[in-house]
């Protein structure tokens, strides 16, 4: 007597109401153009700033670019797990250098916070 084949059914996948959660934290994206002949200083400067900043806590990214077609501009873009991250980042010893430097070495800065959305 033969037994007969249970018949396979393929589940259909769950569906869930909940919507993916954007990543959490806080990107501030900072425009720095260097004083005419500060180019160099500048760049030495931010990148100074780079590796100390990469290893606080609560720093998720602290990116440095220079323009491919205007010379002597920079982008900053920091991304921190929160405000308060950010804040206290100011507080650290490379921090405080730059700010007692910055004044010679910039001519203009432009700066805004931006909260990652997709």
């Amino acid at each position: 007597m033969k037994r007969a084949a249970k018949k396979r059914t393929k589940k259909a996948p769950r569906r869930t109401s909940k919507k993916p959660k954007a990543p959490k934290g806080v990107t501030l994206i900072v425009a720095i153009r260097a004083r005419p002949g500060q180019e160099a200083a500048l760049e030495k400067e931010l990148r100074a700033l780079v590796g100390p900043s990469h290893a606080e806590r609560g720093c998720i990214a602290y990116d440095l670019h220079v323009s491919s077609d205007q010379p002597g501009l920079f982008l900053l873009r920091e991304t921190w797990a929160s405000l308060k991250h950010h804040g206290r980042h100011w507080e650290t010893e490379h921090m405080k250098r730059w700010s007692e430097r910055k004044g010679v070495l910039m001519a203009s800065r432009e700066a805004s916070f931006w909260r990652q959305i997709a």
